[in-house]
């Protein structure tokens, strides 16, 4: 799962980041939940551009989206087969930049403590992501999107048995190539990160109000917050686990 996440990259970096022909002023967030905006980039006939839209995926034969639960991910495993994301995994695959994103470990007493995951290197995060453009009977236009998820790596796997599909380096642009790259070949790119490739920490418990952002929300809980809170370490495991699919709101 990824239910929310921070992006905080400044409009200038991202238009030389990733070669976009447009620019648009989206200030630093560091809670973004969903059914809220959120900045994704596509490429159309080999123009790339960032746009804003929905953060909940609604297919484009949806009659009603009032009457159709949003879908915030997608499992790599099955989004090609299901009927929700199959024509997105083919020709709608846009990538969702992030400085990093947020899971809840719950512990064995029951409660749930959430962890901030940053890349190792404190890089950008570009979340392989799908999107969608409802057309409504009276013309209206509406874009959605959902990020794409992946079993979890070896750190992930501490805190959550799924977590976003990252790509990197040439990964990021046969993903948005969907002139040339098929279904198949586009799966194959959704796979975990290698062991070592993320950090995380634990913050507070403020994150999960969907009003709350700031960048305290992102900021270490000290030794002391964190005895408070009756927070353990936690230490990768080996084995990791598929998850459920979608999460709903």
């Amino acid at each position: 799962m990824c239910g929310r996440y921070a992006a905080t990259l400044p409009p200038e970096m991202m238009v030389e980041l990733f070669n976009l022909l447009n620019q648009i002023d989206f200030p630093p967030r560091y809670n973004i939940a969903p059914t809220q905006p959120i900045a994704v980039i596509w490429e159309q006939s080999g123009r790339r551009t960032i746009q804003l839209v929905r953060w909940g995926f609604v297919p484009g034969w949806v009659k009603d989206p009032r009457a159709f639960s949003l879908l915030i991910n997608a499992r790599a495993e099955t989004m090609a087969e299901k009927p929700s994301f199959r024509d997105a995994v083919r020709n709608a695959r846009c990538i969702v930049p992030a400085s990093g994103y947020y899971e809840w470990m719950k512990g064995k007493d029951g409660v749930r403590q959430p962890y901030y995951i940053t890349m190792a290197d404190d890089s950008p995060m570009v979340f392989a992501g799908l999107y969608s453009t409802w057309s409504g009977p009276d013309g209206e236009e509406v874009d959605t999107a959902c990020i794409v998820t992946v079993e979890p790596n070896l750190e992930i796997s501490s805190i959550y048995d799924r977590m976003p599909a990252m790509l990197q380096g040439e990964a990021v642009d046969l993903w948005l190539n969907t002139r040339e790259i098929d279904t198949r070949a586009a799966t194959q790119l959704a796979l975990p990160l290698p062991p070592g490739s993320l950090k995380y920490h634990p913050v507070g418990k403020a994150v999960g109000r969907t009003d709350a952002d700031g960048p305290e929300l992102i900021r270490p809980l000290t030794e002391a917050k964190l005895a408070a809170e009756e927070v353990k370490p936690v230490k990768p495991r080996k084995v990791v686990g598929g998850g459920g699919q979608l999460d709903l709101f």
